[in-house]
């Protein structure tokens, strides 16, 4: 599968550098075209010599060779490659790559790169979980990055928690993953709902809920990745990145997002509807902020309007519509129910009594329900694994 590939490999100045010449080696095995390049920093963890007998090729460190006043172009190496793989990068490196600060000929090469860059972070947990840190990498994602997770384990520190460069083999894996991903989208519009609505009260409060927009936006993401032309339609939400081929419509209210619903869905192939949106409104929003007085209140909320119903009455024929079911009991009874009522082709079921999925978490588990009857039971994994579980049971159709 890897075999003539082209793969960049940007080394920078972690102790997990000394797991790169292993996953060399792996590559190597498999027939791809390795070019590395290095931090100056970097080579006092692993020398460029071992690389390069390793890779089979010049090392690069410096942007010219002293002796011979030779350039090394990082722009050559940037449309050159196939598939650009920083491991491990630092705090230090992820800040200058979201910030374009081109002091070294591994960051002004990630800069000018054309092809796909996975990230794959190292350091010490304090620096992974710092705002800063979090922040660089949410830029970076939502420029298009990819990012390899570090792993929960032992750190240099003698600390332990997550910060921990993940294995060659694993990263293998992802890059096994990346070139066998299908293009099986290419051509299709599909439709994307994510996040909560929030339903104005006053000036200052909401009717809302916990949903984080995760599930939706890394649906999004996925069919992106498979050659969809994707429209997200997102409630207010602190996740930002997309891809950046995606068209991203901001919405707040429920009456917003039917709205940009109704105005796209007659163009869309597929619809999936992660969105959480609020069974309710206040019509009537106080005028500034509602103080307290001591006195009760009392709201009069109105339904608001079914955009899964809606979109099920103006479904075209071969159009695709999923919904989401977010259930605490008799979960696939009332999931099976809606499924019918609003006319899907496929619900995805959530339940509140499976730890550690749903709303406010990285990972989901997920029922998948199609009309004809068949049921794909997931198990609990990463939302991004789900989103590829979806998109795969919506195209077999059944």
């Amino acid at each position: 599968m890897l075999k003539g590939k082209r793969i960049v490999i940007g080394i920078t100045g972690g102790i997990a550098s000394y797991k790169i010449p292993f996953l060399i080696r792996l590559l190597i095995k498999e027939g791809v075209d390795i070019r590395v390049i290095m931090t100056p920093a970097a080579t006092n963890f692993v020398t460029p010599l071992t690389l390069s007998a390793l890779s089979r090729n010049p090392v690069i460190v410096d942007p010219f060779k002293e002796a011979t006043g030779e350039w090394n172009s990082h722009v050559e190496l940037g449309t050159w490659a196939d598939l650009m793989i920083f491991a491990p990068v630092t705090a230090n490196t992820l800040g200058k790559m979201a910030h374009g600060i081109a002091d070294n000929v591994l960051v002004t090469s990630y800069l000018s790169a054309k092809c796909p860059v996975y990230l794959a972070p190292s350091m010490d947990l304090d620096m992974y979980n710092h705002p800063t840190t979090k922040k660089n990498i949410e830029t970076l994602l939502s420029n298009g990055n990819l990012i390899i997770e570090p792993q929960v384990g032992e750190l240099a520190s003698g600390l332990s928690g997550p910060g921990r460069m993940a294995e060659p083999e694993m990263i293998l894996q992802k890059i096994h993953d990346f070139f066998s991903t299908k293009n099986d989208l290419a051509g299709k519009n599909v439709l994307v709902t994510a996040g909560p609505t929030h339903e104005k009260i006053d000036a200052v409060r909401f009717i809302g809920n916990y949903s984080t927009g995760l599930m939706g936006f890394s649906l999004a993401n996925e069919a992106a990745a498979r050659g969809a032309k994707v429209t997200l339609i997102a409630g207010p939400s602190q996740h930002s990145f997309v891809n950046p081929a995606i068209i991203k419509v901001d919405v707040v209210t429920a009456e917003e997002m039917y709205k940009a619903c109704m105005a796209v869905s007659p163009d869309m192939d597929i619809i999936i509807m992660s969105a959480a949106v609020a069974d309710f409104t206040f019509p009537d929003p106080f005028a500034g902020k509602l103080k307290k007085t001591g006195n009760k209140i009392s709201l009069d909320l109105i339904p608001t309007k079914d955009i899964l119903s809606e979109l099920s009455q103006r479904k075209r024929k071969k159009q695709i519509l999923a919904g989401f079911a977010l259930e605490c009991d008799n979960e696939l009874i009332n999931a099976k129910e809606k499924l019918k009522n609003k006319n899907l082709d496929f619900i995805i079921l959530n339940s509140l009594n499976d730890e550690n999925a749903g709303f406010g978490y990285p990972t989901n588990k997920v029922t998948i329900i199609h009309k004809s009857g068949r049921i794909i039971n997931g198990v609990l994994k990463d939302k991004k694994d789900v989103a590829k579980d979806i998109i795969n049971a919506i195209l077999s159709k059944s």
